[in-house]
């Protein structure tokens, strides 16, 4: 595993607290022999504040501002299952290009944002067709996207901190995704409309996220459930998810191979998992750690896509589309 800040991120920080573009003080305490830091710290220039650098991550969170610690436990117990290339499928790539309606070809020497990265499944697939990919999540998740990533060397540099407060300079991005997060911070309207700042003219954005309707209605013991889940610990969260998917697990599998009943699986209160290319034990992995992600979240503020467009349009962003769960757009050439 390649455990280094490599020098070339520190071309695209800026500090979080001043926003200031001068460039960090670089302390290292241990480094590479071609310069890249293993451990150190930044300091900023304009207001003094220092940041940490442990295990070759820039950090600019503290502990506290961790609300996602379910997130880093499930994404490190569970590293490799949604990887394509460690686990033998093509659901993660199949996932990414289908949202992102971004060709893999046009992937080749751009710089992109993976905002809320996990354990790395699509900064994986991002780096793999030719992506400069940086990959921040607010949770120790980053240290499980590290060690994904580090195949892929220089292509992927790692950061822990919050989509709301990120250490990056405007204007430096091809594109941006954000897959599957935007519903789990405390403010997705602020992270819908933050991003785009990160994109340089002509720069690509796409968004994922939970659609407001009749999910809510369909899953009533889930919501149910969630009125507490919340407030639980993660091993406690943990053994509930595992009960649950012990008991309705072999239910949903008979039921989602009968088109005409599958539905049935929407009202049951576990998010489970049936795909032909996964095999009977992994569907069963993927499902618990789907069910985890379901209760685990401290928050869960799902959206409608026309809001998200709408607020992309007032952003003055070009070419915004949405449907349910999904929007694009395009920022504006000068």
């Amino acid at each position: 595993m390649s455990n280094h800040v490599r020098t070339q991120l520190l071309d695209y920080l800026a500090c979080p607290n001043c926003e200031t573009e001068t460039p960090f003080d670089v302390q290292a305490n241990a480094s590479q022999d071609d310069g890249d830091i293993v451990s150190g710290t930044l300091t900023c220039q304009s207001c003094q504040c220092v940041y940490q650098i442990r295990d070759g991550i820039p950090r600019f969170v503290s502990l506290d501002q961790d609300y996602c610690r379910n997130f880093g436990f499930q994404w490190k117990r569970w590293r490799t299952l949604q990887i394509d290339r460690l686990s033998g499928h093509s659901l993660s790539t199949d996932r990414f290009f289908a949202d992102s309606e971004w060709s893999p070809s046009s992937l080749e020497g751009k710089v992109i944002l993976d905002a809320g990265c996990g354990a790395g499944r699509f900064a994986d697939v991002a780096a793999a067709h030719g992506a400069t990919v940086i990959a921040v999540d607010i949770s120790d998740a980053i240290d499980a996207c590290q060690e994904t990533t580090a195949v892929h060397g220089e292509r992927v540099h790692c950061l822990q901190a919050s989509l709301l407060n990120l250490p990056l300079r405007p204007m430096i991005l091809d594109a941006v995704y954000c897959m599957g997060v935007i519903q789990h911070t405390p403010d997705p309207a602020a992270v819908v409309r933050s991003l785009p700042s990160y994109l340089k003219p002509g720069g690509q954005l796409a968004y994922n996220f939970y659609e407001e309707g009749i999910w809510r209605c369909l899953q009533i013991i889930k919501y149910a459930l969630r009125l507490i889940t919340p407030h639980l610990s993660v091993s406690k969260n943990l053994a509930l998810s595992q009960f649950l998917v012990g008991l309705f697990f072999p239910l949903t599998r008979r039921l989602a191979k009968v088109p005409k009943v599958r539905i049935i699986n929407h009202f049951i209160p576990i998010a489970s998992v049936h795909n032909a290319q996964l095999s009977t034990d992994d569907q069963r992995a993927w499902t618990l750690l789907d069910t985890l992600d379901w209760y685990g979240a401290r928050y869960e503020k799902r959206q409608h896509h026309e809001d998200v467009a709408t607020q992309l349009h007032d952003l003055g962003m070009a070419a915004v589309r949405s449907r349910p769960g999904l929007a694009w757009a395009t920022k504006p050439e000068k």
